[in-house]
């Protein structure tokens, strides 16, 4: 942080400094601090999408889901920003109201721009969870099938593409296909093993708490979650906010976890 803070002093306006070190600050869990720098961001560059989206991300992980709405409701992603539309999805998903959230999402995928490459299946992904959440299985089966049709063939070309693999976790998880969803997650652990990178490294273990705990495997679950309460990370979704108590309670991919008494110490925060 002292090179940040050094950077800064130096050069007071230079927004992609501010915005790394908001970043660094998220992923430390530092949120008043990560807000400072975000707000000093849009001093300088007032209405910014992606600076008002990943402030909507912090509202999330604290559970502010109306200030994370408002922040949200004033903007208006363009199509080649996909990552402020899926912070709008996963807000729709946390309240559980992703009706109004579809019909963008399927404008969007309509024509999906081809400069966003495996990203087009990342947001089908985004469209099946969304419709999982509002009821329509059917409809989250054909999504999430098209999704790994779209993703599968940027695998060959990005082998290493770790994000990549997350995602074909996740929709394998959606479409019931667990042998896969686990072999992909050792695909991504192998890619970015936390050995390597300490803040992407844990990644791929987000998302295997995630299709474990969807998967009918609770112990490998709560013990991925576990491991991540006590390290920075970047987080697997949308703005890379790692889980928090908050998330952990909101996020419907945790719901088969919570009856689970461990799980709810992961929930109130008191797990250390």
């Amino acid at each position: 942080m002292a090179y940040f803070q050094e950077a800064e002093r130096l050069d007071p306006r230079n927004v992609n400094l501010l915005g790394q070190y908001a970043q660094c600050c998220i992923e430390l869990r530092r949120f008043p601090e990560a807000l400072r720098k975000f707000d000093q961001v849009l001093d300088i560059m007032p209405g910014d999408v992606d600076t008002l989206a990943a402030k909507a991300a912090i509202a999330q992980a604290e559970g502010d889901l109306p200030r994370a709405s408002a922040l949200l409701a004033s903007i208006h992603p363009p199509a080649d920003d996909p990552q402020a539309l899926e912070t709008q999805v996963y807000q729709a998903i946390l309240e559980r109201r992703p009706g109004q959230i579809i019909p963008r999402l399927k404008e969007t995928l309509a024509k999906p721009d081809p400069a966003l490459g495996y990203i087009t299946g990342e947001l089908r992904f985004y469209l099946g969870w969304a419709q999982e959440v509002a009821g329509d299985h059917a409809a989250a089966q054909a999504s999430w099938s098209q999704a790994r049709s779209e993703l599968e063939p940027f695998l060959k070309e990005q082998p290493e593409n770790f994000s990549l693999i997350g995602d074909l976790a996740l929709v394998s998880m959606g479409l019931g296909d667990k042998a896969a969803a686990f072999k992909f997650i050792e695909q991504a652990m192998a890619a970015i093993p936390i050995e390597k990178d300490a803040v992407a490294g844990p990644i791929p273990i987000e998302i295997l708490a995630r299709v474990a705990a969807q998967m009918g495997e609770p112990d490998r679950g709560i013990a991925a979650l576990q491991k991540l309460l006590a390290i920075p990370y970047d987080g697997a979704l949308a703005q890379n906010v790692p889980l928090t108590p908050a998330l952990r309670r909101l996020d419907p991919m945790f719901d088969l976890l919570r009856n689970d008494p461990r799980f709810h110490v992961l929930a109130s925060g008191a797990a250390k």
